[in-house]
């Protein structure tokens, strides 16, 4: 325990320097502002916003960055609250009872709940990421190319299992992704690869035009094909602070919460999705009035926006410890920690203490700055929810086409992204879900790489992958879930999840 609070104190001495804060604000602020806005969101905010993050300092990036996932999050249920269109997906959960305690004129109420049942879930998982970051970085320290190998395949395959919607579909996405990271030179040969002597191909696709394509192009064009009815609420919004008695009623809710979002965001695959969905699914089942959930109760609040906050920031525990971003938010910020010229990994905690355990320690701080940015300036957001998307857009292709060209000085760049952000378009007709891809892209080069390194080190022996004890456990996983994912029962209950709520 002393430990952790020491590593607390470094990451507090790191994280409150005034340009920090400075850094911490602006994210928490854009993000909360991308969250209340539907269809920005934080994965296409993060794309537009990676060509920035080359002239800051690596620290102040990754805060930043950090501050507009889960300040989206937050966002995220303000719009769900009043205008009942959830500004993220782990707020669908959210505008079902919240919504209507807006229509009741407990619109405040709501908002209050889902602001300090966040802030106390933001609380428990920096203590959380603060108490498993060393054990977890000692345990990354021991594995070798064949461990890691067989750790990217499970965080795959539970990427499949846990995605929303077709399973197929999301297998293909990942398969597509791995596929779009293998365009290019070979990385030992220099050969070329599915370049189809395309110029433009010839260096590979980078992380930030396939990104910033098909979620920052992909959004538009999705928003502009299928605009949103806007219904925002003419309620008063009433206060916005339970009382001690509200309080008490949902702390149960507020800390159940918080514990399976602390649990299931550490998953791979994206199971911070989940966590809401799961939170929602216990609390209807706890009730003594089940048949009261859909008509505005307090619990169905508190409750999944506790788990989606927590959820939010232990997805960050895979990827500072291990190196493996478990959803699209998190391969973004593998892709941020690249370009600062970081290797995510158990090696960030030795080599940059002051950047690990400053991020870590900023995300307190931003939860703090979330509940004043969020419940003061609600007035705020609810003027900005009536801004038509018709007038966002053209500011949005601006920053876009600006940031992928001062990347490279290439007109190309903006071409392919461009070409990207049809397909994510596409994507999105078709309902495949785009987020397994990106995964798939990131992990597709280090999951090649560490199949290379494995088989030189075995002279070219695949039984390197189930002699070791380590790996052999991680694909014995990887296999369960995907045995257990297409067994019909578990597919419909897989799909009850989603729809129960």
């Amino acid at each position: 325990m002393m430990a952790v609070i020491e590593h607390l104190g470094l990451g507090l001495s790191v994280a409150a320097t005034l340009q920090n804060i400075f850094f911490c604000f602006i994210g928490c602020l854009i993000g909360t502002l991308v969250g209340v806005l539907p269809g920005v969101g934080p994965v296409a905010t993060i794309s537009i916003l990676l060509p920035v993050t080359l002239s800051l300092d690596p620290t102040g990036a990754l805060i930043m960055l950090a501050g507009i996932y889960y300040g989206a999050q937050y966002g995220g249920s303000t719009t769900a609250i009043l205008v009942n269109i959830p500004g993220e997906a782990t707020a669908v959960v959210t505008a079902i009872d919240g919504h209507e305690m807006a229509k009741k004129g407990q619109a405040g109420l709501a908002l209050g709940l889902a602001a300090i049942g966040s802030f106390i879930a933001g609380t428990v998982a920096t203590v959380v990421i603060a108490a498993l970051a060393t054990p977890m970085t000692r345990l990354g320290l021991l594995f070798g190319p064949a461990e890691y190998f067989s750790l990217m395949i499970m965080g795959l395959v539970l990427a499949v299992v846990l995605a929303h919607g077709s399973l197929v579909k999301a297998l293909a996405m990942i398969v597509a992704g791995v596929l779009l990271s293998c365009v290019g030179a070979d990385m030992e040969t220099g050969r070329e690869r599915m370049t189809f002597d395309i110029y433009m191909l010839t260096d590979g696709i980078e992380f930030t035009v396939l990104a910033m394509g098909i979620f920052g192009f992909g959004e538009i064009f999705k928003n502009l094909a299928d605009p949103e009815k806007r219904d925002v609420m003419r309620n008063k919004i009433g206060r916005l602070l339970p009382t001690l008695g509200e309080l008490r009623e949902n702390l149960g809710a507020i800390l159940r919460g918080t514990g399976l979002g602390s649990i299931l965001g550490v998953l791979p695959g994206n199971g911070a999705i989940l966590a809401p969905f799961a939170s929602y699914a216990l609390e209807k089942r706890l009730s003594d009035r089940p048949q009261d959930f859909g008509t505005g109760v307090p619990q169905a609040v508190s409750g999944p926006e506790s788990a989606n906050n927590s959820g939010a920031q232990t997805s960050f525990i895979p990827l500072l410890t291990l190196g493996i971003p478990p959803n699209a938010v998190m391969a973004l910020m593998v892709g941020a920690m690249m370009i600062q010229g970081i290797v995510p990994g158990p090696q960030v905690i030795q080599n940059s203490p002051d950047l690990f355990w400053g991020l870590v320690a900023s995300m307190w701080i931003g939860n703090l700055m979330l509940v004043v940015i969020n419940l003061p300036l609600i007035g705020l957001w609810v003027k900005l929810l009536k801004v038509p998307y018709r007038l966002l857009f053209p500011a949005i292709v601006a920053f876009c086409c600006i940031g992928l060209f001062s990347i490279s000085n290439d007109g190309a760049q903006v071409i392919m992204a461009g070409v990207m952000g049809l397909v994510g378009f596409a994507l999105y007709k078709l309902q495949f879900e785009p987020a397994p891809l990106a995964l798939g892209f990131v992990l597709g080069r280090l999951l090649e790489e560490k199949l290379r390194q494995a088989l030189i080190i075995s002279d070219g022996g695949m039984s390197t992958f189930v002699t070791s004890p380590l790996s052999a456990a991680l694909l014995l996983v990887a296999l369960m879930a995907l045995a257990v994912a297409v067994l019909p029962s578990m597919r419909k209950s897989r799909d009850e999840i989603f729809t129960d709520a």
